[in-house]
């Protein structure tokens, strides 16, 4: 093997560079906003279960 065989630089694999791309991106997406992760996360449940019921 040449020494210059081992410093040419290798080409990725289209697919690495596409799930590099994604996290990039996904990195730079704002973080929802506070309505979203308390649907997500059920607290509209648990607040209804704490109110009173109006008979």
């Amino acid at each position: 093997m040449d020494k210059r065989d081992k410093e040419k630089p290798v080409q990725p694999a289209k697919e690495l560079v596409r799930k590099w791309l994604k996290a990039e991106l996904e990195q730079r997406r704002p973080p929802p906003d506070p309505e979203q992760i308390r649907r997500e996360l059920g607290w509209d449940l648990l607040r209804l279960g704490r109110e009173p019921l109006a008979r």
